[in-house]
């Protein structure tokens, strides 16, 4: 459990790197891969909002782009103007790039706080899920 605590600590980190001039919403995530590297990512928005890119996205694209295919956990976090005002679930595009990449019982850490979160399996967040 020490490793998730410190997982959301890195996803807290990484939200403060968020670019959110529209919805002034951040989001931080923070993906640790099999091979014990984590990456990290931070939402993204664009004033075509079609072009914005969450923050789990960000990480699962780094971790991709670098070779990485095997992944333990991640942790999200976010919150309006940077604070955290509870848990913040990853939206449906991002539950399904985790499908594409994870097993169902994937770990997603919801932070509450950078010592408190609570976890699901992906299977929970995106039950009947669509994979080949």
């Amino acid at each position: 459990m020490t490793e998730y605590k410190e997982l959301c600590a890195l996803a807290i980190k990484a939200m403060e790197r968020s670019y959110s001039p529209y919805s002034n919403f951040r989001v931080g995530a923070a993906l640790l891969s099999a091979s014990g590297k984590v990456y990290t990512g931070c939402n993204v928005e664009n004033a075509a909002y079609g072009e914005c890119i969450c923050a789990e996205r960000t990480a699962f694209v780094k971790a991709i782009s670098e070779g990485e295919k095997e992944f333990v956990a991640i942790a999200i976090v976010g919150g309006k103007d940077g604070k955290i005002s509870g848990i913040c679930p990853p939206c449906g595009a991002c539950r399904q790039v985790m499908n594409e990449f994870c097993p169902k019982d994937f770990d997603v850490l919801l932070a509450k706080d950078e010592f408190s979160f609570e976890r699901f399996a992906l299977s929970e967040l995106l039950p009947c899920s669509f994979k080949f």
